[in-house]
């Protein structure tokens, strides 16, 4: 068996696979995610460690009676992308880790925008807070003591690796998304750290994703309920790992999965930068490959939210949503809680509900909260669409579109014909693949076994009057509220 380990924003999973393919068990466990300030994002890596325990444990229970003599091979690892976690030279965290989602640094990211051009060209990305690179700069103006004595700064999951090992190293998918990677030349961009004046000395070595990174230490094996010495491989960040637990190994499809965030993905065999940079560029898992990238930060968030604002079960959401007309009668809703990246690359983008009347009910609140997501990813296709995507199709994945109702209405605002696949957490999938192919379980990528899963296709409908004015009012709101929120005080 290979175990895989995603170590997500507001959970960890866990997914036992079995070389065939085939999922004996998963498990999860949540922690939560502090903001200790507006627009901050933190977790206690102490939480961490105690929710894999947890999962492990648990998936570990749950494995199927029928393979009592079976044990795990080897683990990989995925996990939340950008985040920050500073630690001194044994891996003990100096302060919380800060997330993906924080937006701290939205001052200091200036910096990065007075740099020579040949060093944006070297990043490939769009600068926006979030990311490791604008982090440190604000740990180095706010909190230089700690800055000072860390040994390392590390992505959430290679933390959770160092951990496990003792070992410390990061792989190109995650080093990629930190705003310090040179994407061209595939190796951290020392020039820009230079320019910036940021430590080089605490990043770790980078090592190829499917490769052993270490293996688990005594310690770690306890903690966890396995057998010590396991090989560890590298891993990859979440994004880059559902793709190849998906089964998105080759360019030529275009993927759309939602959760908390929404990120709208395809391969390339070549690193291709967005000419408006509006859209990220990555490396995949796979050696070769990058992928283009549109990345809503408000999808199943914002959602979420709404519904417990509203006092409404998920089953109460589709009953009363799809009870409204398309279009809400005039209601529109802007997704922004935590800011946008895609297209906007704006940290300080808020949500809105506009065109409320004494006639609009919850079912209108919640029906419009639904559009404005499903309008935020429109967009994000939109952009994918203009680095010179072909997009005909997209492959739908994620637990956040389900519900048939919820994928028609991405059909119809898309409009284009969306293939669902049923895969179980595929971050985690990914992962363990990775730890089948660096333990040689896997000889090489055709070893690799399919996805076994159905698409069901869903089908947009014709146009409807009331979506198409939906959409004019919301993509007109954005700049006039921009502009309302930088000239009022």
């Amino acid at each position: 068996m290979l175990l895989g380990i995603d170590l997500g924003t507001g959970s960890v999973k866990a997914l036992l696979l079995a070389i065939d393919g085939t999922v004996i068990a998963e498990a999860s466990h949540a922690y939560t995610v502090q903001a200790p300030q507006p627009g901050w994002a933190e977790t206690d890596p102490a939480e961490w460690w105690q929710a894999v325990a947890i999962a492990v444990r648990t998936v570990m229970q749950n494995q199927d009676d029928c393979l009592p003599n079976d044990r795990v091979l080897a683990i990989g690892l995925s996990g939340q992308m950008h985040g920050v976690v500073l630690t001194d030279e044994q891996g003990e965290p100096l302060r919380p880790a800060i997330l993906w989602a924080d937006t701290r640094s939205s001052a200091v990211v200036e910096r990065y925008r007075t740099l020579p051009l040949n060093l944006h060209k070297q990043l490939a990305n769009p600068i926006t807070t979030g990311m490791a690179g604008a982090t440190l700069l604000w740990l180095e103006a706010q909190e230089p003591a700690i800055y000072k004595t860390a040994r390392w700064t590390l992505q959430p999951k290679d933390w959770l690796r160092f951990r496990l090992t003792g070992a410390v190293a990061t792989e190109p998918s995650d080093a990629s998304g930190t705003l310090l990677y040179d994407v061209m030349a595939d190796t951290w961009a020392i020039d820009v750290l230079e320019a910036l004046h940021l430590r080089a000395n605490w990043l770790p070595a980078i090592v190829p994703s499917a490769s052993i990174a270490g293996s688990l230490t005594v310690e770690a094996a306890a903690h966890l309920g396995l057998q010590s010495g396991l090989p560890v491989v590298a891993g990859a960040a979440d994004t880059a790992a559902a793709m190849l637990g998906t089964g998105v190994l080759a360019p030529g499809i275009v993927q759309l999965t939602v959760g908390s965030g929404a990120q709208i993905v395809t391969l390339r065999s070549q690193p291709i930068p967005d000419p408006q940079v509006r859209t990220h560029l990555y490396r995949a898992a796979l050696p070769h490959q990058w992928y283009t990238l549109a990345a809503m930060q408000n999808a199943g968030l914002a959602l979420e939210w709404v519904r417990q604002l509203l006092g409404l079960s998920w089953q109460q959401v589709y009953a009363e949503a799809f009870t409204v007309a398309p279009g809400c009668e005039g209601l529109t809703f802007l997704p922004y809680f935590t800011g946008e990246r895609t297209p906007h690359l704006d940290p300080n983008a808020r949500g809105a509900w506009v065109g409320l009347g004494l006639h609009h009910t919850r079912s209108h609140l919640m029906r419009s909260a639904l559009e404005g997501v499903a309008f935020s990813l429109k967009q994000g296709l939109e952009a994918i669409v203009a680095t010179g995507i072909d997009a005909n199709e997209l492959r739908l994945a994620g637990g956040g579109t389900l519900e048939p109702e919820w994928k028609q209405l991405l059909a119809d605002v898309l409009q284009l014909p969306l293939h669902s696949i049923t895969v179980s957490t595929a971050s985690a999938r990914g992962a363990a693949i990775l730890a089948g192919m660096g333990s040689g379980a896997y000889a090489d990528l055709s070893a690799v076994p399919p996805v076994s899963s159905t698409a069901y296709p869903t089908m947009p409908r014709s146009p409807d009057v009331g979506l198409t004015d939906a959409w004019s009012r919301y993509q007109s709101l954005y700049p006039q509220l921009r502009y309302w929120r930088k000239h009022l005080p």
